[in-house]
């Protein structure tokens, strides 16, 4: 099977390991991440005002580039997933964004949210399949306690995201637990870290993630996985608990993550 791939400008610097680790492991699972051509920055923030267009166009060239080569398209990091589906909804429901966005772009054939945007773990659990993915596992991570912590951008808006139960999700740590891990469930697992607000007030994001930690390890996790790059950044000044990417994991209960170090 052969997906679309968006990495995104993170994952090209900051979070290299972020992307590495799920190209090799995407490999051991039988399927293909194929980068899309000349794709653009996403902006990393969806744009609220109903008149942006500008700042929503190199949202809608990735996802007309999956369309064409008739793909569903695939992100690992949660702001770039975030603001993919998000712009997607908006060419798929809202005939002003799409008549505006395809008048910029000048398409043969105008995109109308044609593309199926998935994050890197729902081909985890729709696709591959959690019990196929067990299957699979050459070095189970028995014995390990983890926390999954999803933050906002996986979540929320839930009606046009819908990746899982915004109050009550299980994506994660059913991943963990076909890793041969124990997942541990805690209080602060889907409230923000304060992303957004790190460089404007970082004594708040601080105090949010402190809190996330401390939460996290007075359910007695080891550490902390993550798909987004902003979080991981926050969480580990926290210095409450070591936090890692969700790939990782994988690649290491995988066996290929000493190849590719």
């Amino acid at each position: 099977m052969k997906y679309s791939y968006y990495p995104g400008c993170t994952l090209r610097n900051k979070a290299k390991d972020l992307d590495r680790y799920a190209r090799a492991s995407a490999e051991a699972l039988g399927f293909e991440l194929e980068e899309l051509e000349q794709w653009q920055c996403c902006g990393g923030v969806y744009p609220l005002g109903t008149d942006e267009i500008a700042s929503k166009l190199p949202s809608v060239r990735a996802l007309d580039g999956a369309k064409q080569k008739g793909q569903d398209l695939v992100a690992v990091c949660s702001a770039c997933y975030h603001v993919l589906k998000r712009v997607n909804d908006d060419m798929k429901n809202v005939p002003d964004v799409q008549a505006r966005a395809n008048n910029y772009m000048a398409l043969d054939t105008p995109y109308k949210g044609e593309t199926q945007v998935l994050h890197f773990l729902e081909v985890l659990r729709d696709r591959v399949g959690f019990d196929v993915l067990k299957e699979k596992v050459v070095n189970p991570l028995a014995g390990r306690k983890i926390g999954a912590y999803y933050g906002c951008l996986l979540l929320r808006p839930s009606n046009v995201l819908a990746f899982d139960d915004p109050e009550n999700p299980t994506i994660l740590e059913d991943f963990i637990r076909a890793l041969g891990a124990e997942p541990v469930v805690y209080p602060y697992r889907n409230e923000c870290c304060g992303g957004y607000i790190s460089i404007k007030d970082k004594e708040k994001a601080d105090d949010l993630c402190q809190k996330i930690g401390k939460s996290a390890k007075d359910m007695q996790a080891e550490c902390l996985v993550t798909a987004c790059p902003l979080c991981k950044y926050n969480l580990n000044r926290a210095k409450e608990l070591p936090v890692v990417y969700f790939t990782e994991l994988l690649a290491e209960a995988l066996g290929v993550k000493e190849d590719i170090e």
